[in-house]
This record gives structure tokens, C-alpha cells and sequence, in this order.
């Protein structure tokens, strides 16, 4: 059931509170990254965005650099490391038939550099995931 609040916006269940309030309490606490995943064009030729922002406690970001040039060189899909800040940067993911899954990839690398220390946003993403192949779905 939905809930509303005073000025007509949707009240927040317990449980979404209590996750955005870990999550912040993560981006001050730990070294984490914030990864938000924005489809900037929808049409062909279509290209995305993933928003980074490393947590407080980083002092050194080189790694995002280097994590990126070692995806970049064994990608299909154009890419390109964009810094803003000393703590923000955009990755813009071009246009190929592998683009979901090598952005799947490099997020994946970069989990794996922060032993799993990663929030991650699906913004306006359209992609799903990867579906387990079941035999029975397709064939009788």
C-alpha cells in the first residue's frame, strides 16, 4: 500500500530509508564508490554515462585510471575516462553490440579492486542483466 506524505510526494518505506542511510554512512565510513548508470542517448548511436564518486576516505585515485586503461585495452567498446574532481569522474561508454556487457565488465573490475565496496545505481539504464539460459523456457 502507498503512503503519502503531507505535500503529496510518496512516503519512503522503512526499508529505503535505512539503505540510503547505509549507504551514506558507507560513503563517509569506508572507501567505497558511488556508481551511477545514465543512458545518455537512446537512439542510435546510442552511449552511456556512469557518474563515479569515490567516498572521503580515498586519499588516492589513481586506480580508477589505471582500472580504466586496462578495460579500455581489452574492450570492444569505445570508452573514455572523464575527471572532474579529485573525487568524481564520468565514463563515457560508447556505442558497440557488447556495450552492456563490457560496462557490466569494467563495473566488475572495479568491484573487485574494492573487494565488492561498490553502490551502484541503475539510473535510467535499460539493462537487465544477464538471464540464466533455462531449456525448458524455450523448447518442450
Amino acid at each position: 500500500m502507498f503512503q503519502f506524505n503531507s505535500d503529496g510526494s510518496l512516503k519512503l518505506s522503512q526499508g529505503t530509508i535505512q539503505k540510503k542511510q547505509e549507504n551514506i554512512d558507507r560513503m563517509k565510513k569506508g572507501r567505497c564508490i558511488l556508481i551511477h548508470k545514465e543512458m545518455v542517448s537512446f537512439s542510435a548511436p546510442k552511449k552511456c554515462i556512469l557518474r563515479i564518486r569515490l567516498s572521503d576516505m580515498f586519499i588516492d585515485n589513481a586506480f580508477m585510471e589505471k582500472i580504466h586503461f586496462y578495460f579500455k585495452s581489452q574492450a570492444e567498446v569505445p570508452s573514455k575516462i572523464i575527471r572532474l574532481s579529485d573525487k568524481e569522474f564520468e565514463i563515457e561508454i560508447g556505442t558497440h553490440f557488447k556495450r552492456c556487457s563490457d560496462c557490466t565488465n569494467l563495473i566488475g573490475r572495479y568491484r573487485e579492486f574494492l573487494d565488492g565496496n561498490i553502490i551502484e545505481e541503475k539510473g535510467n539504464c535499460t539493462y537487465e542483466g544477464r538471464k540464466n539460459f533455462s531449456y525448458e523456457d524455450y523448447f518442450e
